[in-house]
C-alpha cells in the first residue's frame, strides 16, 4: 500500500464523491477511480461499493481512510524531527481566517514568526460548522465557535482554543443607553437590529437576547463584515453586536457589555491531525497560542 493511494481513500471518506477528489488532488476522476481500483487489488478487498450515481467507501475502506490519518500523522512526527535535526523549522502554510479574529491574531502572529514561516492568508467568513470543510484545503483554519465545545462537525480536527472574547453590544455614540456600564435585554428589546446572515453564530446570540427580553428586534440589515455593522450602528441604523478586541475603538459607536445573557464566542485553530504534525504547521499554532496569551492579558476587562 502506498500513502498517496490510501490518502485518496481518507479524501473520499471526507469529500463524499470522486469529482471532489479529483479537484482536490488536481487530477482527472478516472485517476483516481483508477488508482483506488488497483489498491483493492492488492488488498484483495472492495474498498468502494455504488451508492446513487456515485460511490462510497465499504467498511473496509472506511478502515484503510483512518488508517490513512495515522500513518501520515506518524509521517509527519518522523518529518519533524528530521527538519529540526537538519536545518530548524521553515516553510510556508495556507492558513483560512475569519477576519475578525485575524484582524486580532495575525498582525501579532506575523511578527512572532519574525519570517521562519510565509504565510499565505485567505480571509473567509462561513456558518460556524463550515470551518471544518476549510481544513480540508487549507494547513491552518482560525475560526470560531459559541458553543463550550467544538461543534460536531470539528470532529477529527486538531481543534487548539486560543482565545475566549466577549461579544457586547454595539449602540450609536449618541444613543440613550451609550453612557451605561453594562445593558440588559430588557433594555434594547424591540430595537432596530443590524444583524448577521441567519445560521451564523451571532444571530444565535440575537435570538437568545430576544427570548430573554420576551421581544423581538426590528432586523433592519444582515450583513456578514463587522466593519459595515460598524458603519450602520454609528449612522444610527440601529443597534448590533461586535466582538470586543476586534472592534475599533471610537468611531461613532459604544461597546457596552450584556448582562443576564452569556455572550462571547471561543476563536480556534484547527487543522487535519495528521497536518497539525507537520514541524511548521506546530510551529504555527505555538506561535499562535503566544500571540493570544498575550492579547488575552492585555484586555481589562477579561477578554
Amino acid at each position: 500500500m502506498e500513502l498517496r493511494d490510501l490518502a485518496l481513500l481518507r479524501e473520499l471518506d471526507e469529500r463524499g464523491s470522486l469529482a471532489a477528489v479529483a479537484r482536490a488532488s488536481h487530477v482527472t476522476p478516472s485517476a483516481v477511480s483508477q488508482r483506488i481500483r488497483l489498491l483493492e487489488r492488492s488488498v484483495g478487498l472492495a474498498l468502494t461499493e455504488p451508492v446513487g450515481r456515485g460511490v462510497r467507501l465499504t467498511e473496509a475502506g472506511r478502515m484503510l481512510a483512518a488508517g490513512a490519518i495515522e500513518v501520515a500523522a506518524v509521517v509527519a512526527q518522523v518529518e519533524a524531527r528530521l527538519g529540526a535535526f537538519r536545518d530548524g523549522v521553515s516553510g510556508r502554510i495556507d492558513i483560512a481566517v475569519l477576519p475578525s479574529a485575524g484582524v486580532v491574531l495575525l498582525p501579532a502572529l506575523i511578527a512572532e514568526l519574525d519570517g521562519a514561516v510565509e504565510l499565505r492568508v485567505h480571509d473567509h467568513d462561513v456558518p460556524e460548522a463550515d470551518y471544518a470543510s476549510l481544513a480540508r484545503d487549507h494547513d491552518l483554519v482560525i475560526g470560531h465557535r459559541m458553543t463550550p465545545s467544538p461543534p460536531p462537525g470539528w470532529r477529527g480536527l486538531r481543534v487548539v482554543d486560543l482565545l475566549r472574547e466577549p461579544i457586547d453590544i454595539a449602540v450609536p455614540a449618541a444613543h440613550p443607553l451609550a453612557a451605561a456600564s453594562a445593558v440588559r435585554p430588557a433594555d434594547i428589546a424591540g430595537l432596530r437590529w443590524i444583524g448577521v446572515p441567519e445560521g451564523f453564530p451571532f444571530d444565535d446570540l440575537r435570538i437568545a437576547v430576544e427570548a430573554a427580553a420576551g421581544e423581538p428586534f426590528v432586523i433592519m440589515q444582515r450583513v456578514r463584515d463587522n466593519r459595515l455593522v460598524e458603519a450602520l450602528v454609528a449612522a444610527g441604523h440601529g443597534i448590533g453586536m461586535l466582538p470586543r478586541l476586534s472592534t475599533r475603538p471610537g468611531g461613532g459607536i459604544a461597546l457596552l457589555p450584556l448582562a443576564g445573557v452569556p455572550t462571547g464566542r471561543t476563536v480556534s485553530a484547527l487543522a487535519r491531525r495528521d497536518v497539525a504534525e507537520r514541524a511548521v504547521v506546530r510551529h504555527t499554532i505555538e506561535a499562535l497560542e503566544r500571540c493570544a496569551a498575550a492579547i488575552a492579558g492585555a484586555d481589562p476587562l477579561g477578554g
